[in-house]
């Protein structure tokens, strides 16, 4: 009787037990490993989740891990997040290439110039603390999670979610719950050597994946019930497959992780592990085949995740509304941590005047732009949505201790031949927003650039600059007739010309309408040129002194420039123009009168198809008065030098080849980058070059000198590296322009 019901007693409980697990309603959660361009898997991987019907109710992640659970915890479906990762462009993600598009014009002149910058705080050289500052991940972060900006309790989103970071002081692994989101998940990925630390309530983070790669019992902590778990990770590599010391500390770091994931295994109830040994973390060219082997790896637990669906009931979850909007309303703005630098600096760099209507585009370009300066360690930010359609924007800046930069460059060309740039570079040297700069460039020719500025933003910034520049270059008798009217019967063909610019200005500028620079200022230039080739001066020494005169004027500029590269543009626009007066002479040219100088130039680049680029320009000047002064005439031929005075490229000729006090050119170019950042191109020149050809109309009457080219152009850390043959029908003459690094 009693074994009897006993059995009854043990009947019913087994009964009980199956119609509970009939009828129970598991909580699901989600962990996403770490690793890389890997992680990409785990999109795969969502969408097979996703078809079988299973509701995730908690998601916990690590680097990409945490970057794909954040979006889709946000309410982003598997499908929409596979749209949003095959348009993007890794490389420009990853590398925060500033687009030259979104950089004041002061920041776009010092980008072409310089190879290397690195600390120099102390005259001691030291290493940025990663390669990228991981801005442009932030700005993708942030506008993707625009509908969630409002949300600080990371539990509250659509599926609740925490991701892991490691704080590099302690070397503790930190769980981040709360907070501004697109910050949470840029500490999370913040790779070691690849991006810099993020600052989250004054702890310096990065990867996660340094000490938790992935989160199980911490997410098993959440009260989940059953876990899906997704391992992108490495697996030790072979000898053979061990090909770099990258690919040794990722070895070393993959030691705890494969040994951790050992325990960690056992407490993953369905655990989907795609195959990645063809993979790296930096396999993003490869996104799609990864997102394709996340979707086969889950597909092999297709029939126990439709089984784990059927026992879940329908979740109440709020559905976002994402913002379509290609523009936001923008009705103030405030920002906390500068102390050195002004709010108007600030919002100069950022190009905002609030209240306006922004593009996103533009908005990434202002905050990229104020990246691009060096002077925020952290530049962090968010949105808020104050009433219907407005916004208001919170900056929260951690200016960069580090004030002082060693900057490096190379260059070679024609006229200048090599030269090697030093530049030492000060912030704040006198007062905030200043910026103080020194170029001292060694080589064939020693040349130095000073400049110092204070930059205001959006009111009247003030500017100092003093240069000198010298070249040595044979050049015809014809080029020098005008200084040596008094010696026609000279007999000599040729001659070596040494020619020398002292230039010092003091000038204002600000931006016009946000896109023009205009500015003016006061000029001191003292020219010298010589030739010890011929002559013997007053001294009994070898040579004729052509020019030796101090000038003193004032000048006047406006430019326009959207060009998206400076020497490779693919589109935009560029327009200069330039007047300087010079009223006063002291030296050798006692004749001195009076006269003015004025030039224009405009430039246009159109994109003919993704790697074709049509390009045009016209350009032109004149001098007004003082016929007596020939020593700033348009000196017109070469290609790849440094502009300086009135000297002016034009193919087909050799630098200083035609002289006149007014010129005019046009040019077309057309553009093939037949490679990623490999450039075949042709172009043809037009020039009429001579004095006052606007008075005896012969500027219009024919064309004088034409010129074509075609070359070979790379874009290289150093700068472009081009080579060209030009040829000139006029003179059945030919030149080859080579052209290495930036100009300076």
């Amino acid at each position: 009787m009693k074994l009897k019901f006993l059995y009854i007693v043990l009947l019913m409980f087994a009964t009980s037990l199956v119609a509970q697990d009939k009828t129970e309603d598991p909580k699901i959660g989600l962990v996403l490993s770490g690793g890389g361009a890997k992680g990409l898997a785990h999109i795969g991987a969502l969408k097979i989740i996703e078809e079988s019907g299973i509701e995730i109710d908690y998601i916990g992640g690590t680097s990409m891990g945490a970057i794909i659970g954040a979006l889709y915890a946000s309410g982003y479906s598997a499908h929409q997040l596979d749209s949003i990762f095959e348009q993007l462009d890794f490389d420009e993600l990853i590398q925060d290439e500033i687009p030259r598009t979104s950089k004041t014009f002061y920041e776009k002149s010092e980008a072409n110039k310089y190879a290397v910058t690195l600390p120099f705080d102390g005259f001691k050289v030291s290493f940025p603390s990663g390669l990228s500052k991981g801005q442009n991940v932030y700005n993708l972060f942030s506008r993707l999670t625009s509908h969630v900006s409002t949300i600080d309790d990371f539990s509250k989103l659509p599926i609740p979610f925490f991701c892991m970071a490691t704080n590099v002081e302690t070397g503790k692994a930190i769980m981040l719950e709360t907070g501004y989101l697109p910050q949470a998940i840029s500490a999370s990925g913040a790779l070691p050597s690849l991006f810099s630390p993020v600052i989250i309530d004054d702890k310096v983070l990065i990867d996660g994946g340094v000490k938790n790669n992935y989160p199980v019992q911490e997410l098993r902590n959440k009260g989940m019930d059953i876990i899906i778990g997704v391992d992108v990770q490495d697996s030790l590599k072979t000898r053979k497959e061990l090909n770099s010391a990258f690919d040794v500390l990722v070895q070393i770091n993959n030691y705890r992780t494969i040994e951790d994931m050992v325990e960690k295994r056992k407490k993953t109830d369905i655990y989907i592990n795609p195959n990645m040994d063809r993979y790296t973390v930096v396999s993003f060219d490869d996104g799609r085949k990864i997102i394709d082997a996340g979707e086969e790896a889950a597909r092999r637990f297709e029939s126990r995740l439709a089984e784990l669906a059927e026992k879940q009931s329908p979740r109440d979850r709020r559905k976002p509304e994402f913002y379509e909007e290609s523009s936001i309303y923008i009705e103030s703005v405030e920002i906390s941590g500068n102390v050195n630098y002004t709010r108007a600096y600030v919002l100069g760099k950022l190009k905002l005047r609030v209240p306006d209507m922004i593009s996103y585009v533009r908005l990434n370009e202002g905050i990229n732009n104020l990246s691009a300066t060096g002077n925020f360690q952290d530049i962090n930010y968010r949105m808020v949505e104050t009433a219907e359609g407005k916004h208001k924007l919170y900056f929260e800046l951690i200016e960069s201790d580090s004030r002082n930069l060693l900057r490096l460059g190379a260059h070679y060309d024609d006229l200048y031949r090599t030269a090697a740039l030093i530049n030492i570079t000060r912030k704040r040297l006198f007062t905030n927003n200043d910026i103080a700069s020194f170029d001292f460039i060694v080589g064939d020719n020693l040349r130095y650039n000073f400049n110092y500025y204070i930059d205001k933003g959006y009111y009247w910034s003030i500017g100092l600059n003093s240069r000198y520049s010298f070249f040595e270059k044979d050049v015809r008798t014809n080029f020098i007739l005008p200084e040596m009217i008094s010696e026609p019967n000279l007999q000599l063909n040729e001659l070596q010309l040494k020619y020398g610019d002292l230039t010092n200005q003091v000038y204002v500028e600000t931006l016009f309408r946000r896109t023009f620079l205009i500015g003016g200022g006061v000029e001191h230039k003292w020219l010298r040129y010589l030739s010890e080739t011929i002559g013997i001066d007053e001294n009994n020494e070898p040579r004729t002194i052509f020019e030796n005169t101090n000038y003193f004027g004032v000048f006047g500029y406006l430019k326009y420039d959207t060009l998206d590269n400076t020497f490779f543009p693919s589109q935009g626009i560029f327009m200069e123009g330039d007047f300087h007066f010079y009223g006063i002479a002291n030296g050798s040219n006692e004749n001195f009168e009076e006269f003015s100088i004025a030039k224009a130039s405009l430039g246009y680049a159109q994109g003919l198809s993704r790697k074709l680029t049509f390009l045009a320009s016209v350009e032109g000047g004149f001098k007004i008065g003082g016929r007596n002064t020939r020593s700033l005439d348009f000196f017109v031929g070469g290609y790849g030098f440094q502009q300086i005075n009135n000297i002016v490229p034009l193919y087909g000729y050799e630098a200083l080849s035609l002289r006149g006090d007014t010129y005019l050119k046009s040019s077309l170019s057309l553009d093939y980058e037949f490679a990623r950042k490999n450039h075949l191109n042709v172009s043809a020149n037009i020039s009429n070059v001579g004095d006052r050809l606007f008075e005896t109309g012969e500027w219009i009457e024919e064309i004088d000198y034409t010129g074509y080219a075609i070359g070979y152009g790379m874009e290289t850390f150093l700068g472009p590296m081009e080579l060209k043959y030009a040829y000139s029908p006029e003179n059945d003459n030919s030149e080859w322009y080579v052209r290495i690094g930036f100009s300076f």
